[in-house]
């Protein structure tokens, strides 16, 4: 610079010589780029130093070199200097609290953090400390899969493979770029802590992309650079900003155009990979409605018949043999899963917290869809109604009237009704049924502070009157039969997972005095 730069450039706050640069020169023909906005310039080295000096040398022919030097910021001394090659010096006097920056490997990390992308390159001790350029400025057709691996091992170090990708190149309505990546997820969903690093023409700004983006979006990892992104406002202008908001709805609709690319492209791979996304979509559909109405094909189940299902196929081939409902469970071992796969009908599975709230979303958005916990209510194809007996005795009473009344009298307990049903399978002695409504706030943690399983004391036991255990209990002398009685209740409510301490304590204090009555000689 002259000296006369240097007065324009240098010495009046509050105005950005890159813009100035920008407009001078865009009509040269290149396209006019500015690395960073109004409050990043120079007068930040003041806060870790006591003193600047910049010697610098003009490129026109006849220019003598300047020393600049200040102690403030706003005091300064401008004289002549004998340097002789063009270009530019700046040298920072540090304090005394900012000497970690003569430190070369802090000034490497804080290079590679800040500036790794920036087109020129910056070296430390002689050795290039940025990699100069960022994969998402390349045309996505020209990048292979490998080079994406590449940069995202370099971003992400020991992050594993990802899934896959979306490489975003806007220049209209406004400018963006970035790459976002698919990490295998399983049932981690931290929304919390961002995984995109946000840039503003090749400079990091932030690795929290909270307010820009959904949510759900900041558990992909990945880098966006927006040119035009306001820096020097509140987080709350931000949100509400038109061009952030257009912004996020674009990569919205992104995001879920690849889903769908990637079923299209292979369904059975896709199926593959449901595992590692599921937590992902469920999230993203139930927090963002245009999310749901772009990705709504690719929800996605597991069944107890061992296979991952759209849920729109499920519904398709079982809702005439389910009475229009949706069978869930949250695992397959449990004697009224068994009952169900015995009769050829086939429940999903939810296996995490988010699922749910997530088929109460769906039940909103599908009203002809109502989803059924196999345990809450018999299923018409489990009861054998063939084998239901009206034969009665002479105190005019069934079979299941009597096996109902009997283990009335064994099980005397507030909140507990009791059924006698022919079951299909005779090797189930019992069920425990319990109403749906208090199965979803148990497992939605709806009601505070309130032990999950004190909800679960009212529920229904369904005795199988085609047993052959409890046909024989009724056989039995009453002592007996009391305690086998409580037994099958207890087999019942262990498979239901609905046992609390106190009760699983009394569970095997009981069991052990039945083994031991049984095993005397």
């Amino acid at each position: 610079m002259s000296s006369e730069e240097v007065q324009k450039y240098i010495n009046q706050i509050a105005f950005s010589s890159a813009e100035e640069f920008v407009k001078k020169f865009q009509g040269e023909g290149a396209k006019p780029e500015i690395i960073g906005h109004f409050g990043l310039g120079f007068y930040s080295c003041f806060m870790v130093s006591t003193k600047v000096v910049v010697e610098t040398k003009s490129y026109k022919k006849g220019s003598t070199g300047v020393i600049w030097e200040s102690e403030s910021g706003t005091e300064f001394s401008l004289r002549s200097s004998d340097k002789t090659a063009r270009g530019t010096k700046i040298t920072l006097y540090l304090d005394g609290d900012s000497g970690e920056y003569l430190d070369q490997w802090k000034l490497k990390e804080l290079v590679r953090k800040y500036c790794d992308f920036l087109p020129v390159p910056i070296y430390v001790k002689n050795e290039q400390a940025n990699k100069q350029t960022p994969l998402w400025s390349e045309a996505p057709s020209s990048v292979t899969k490998e080079k994406y691996e590449e940069f995202y091992n370099y971003l992400f170090p020991f992050s594993g493979e990802p899934l896959f990708h979306v490489h975003l190149n806007v220049d209209y309505p406004f400018r963006l770029q970035g790459i976002l990546y698919f990490p295998k997820l399983k049932h981690e969903l931290d929304v919390n802590q961002s995984g995109i690093k946000l840039y503003c023409n090749h400079v990091f700004v932030s690795d929290d992309a909270n307010d820009l983006v959904p949510k759900f979006l900041t558990v992909l990892k990945g880098t966006i650079d927006i040119p035009d992104l306001p820096l020097n406002v509140s987080r709350s202008y931000l949100q509400s900003d038109p061009l952030v908001k257009k912004i996020s709805a674009h990569i919205v609709k992104k995001i879920a155009d690849r889903l769908n690319e990637e079923f299209k492209k292979s369904e059975e791979e896709f199926r593959k990979n449901w595992d590692e996304i599921s937590i992902f979509v469920k999230y993203g559909m139930l927090t963002d409605d245009k999310f749901y109405d772009a990705a709504k094909d690719l929800v996605f189940f597991k069944t107890s018949n061992g296979e991952i299902v759209r849920l729109e196929d499920y519904w398709n081939k079982n809702k005439e043999k389910n009475n229009g409902k949706i069978f869930y469970a949250l695992e397959t071992s449990s004697v009224y899963m068994d009952l169900l796969k015995s009769q050829g009908l086939e429940a999903i599975l939810i296996d995490s917290r988010i699922d749910s709230h997530f088929i109460q979303f769906l039940e909103s958005k599908n009203p002809d869809m109502k989803f059924q916990r196999a345990d809450s209510e018999l299923a018409d194809g489990v009861v054998d109604r063939e084998h239901s007996s009206s034969i009665v005795d002479s105190n005019n009473k069934t079979e299941a009237d009597r096996i109902k009344e009997f283990f009335e009298k064994i099980l005397k307990r507030d909140g507990l009704e009791i059924k006698a049903e022919p079951l299909k399978a005779e090797g189930v002695p019992a069920v425990v049924l319990l109403p749906e409504h208090l199965r979803r706030l148990s497992e939605m943690g709806m009601m505070g502070s309130q032990n999950p399983l004190d909800l679960l004391k009212n529920h229904t036991l369904v005795i199988n009157t085609r047993s052959v255990l409890v046909k024989n209990i009724l056989g039995m002398s009453s002592t007996k039969a009391g305690k086998l009685a409580r037994t099958v209740y207890d087999m019942a409510l262990l498979s239901s997972k609905i046992f609390g301490e106190a009760e699983f304590s009394e569970y095997l204090k009981r069991t052990t005095e039945t083994l031991e009555e049984l095993s005397a000689p």
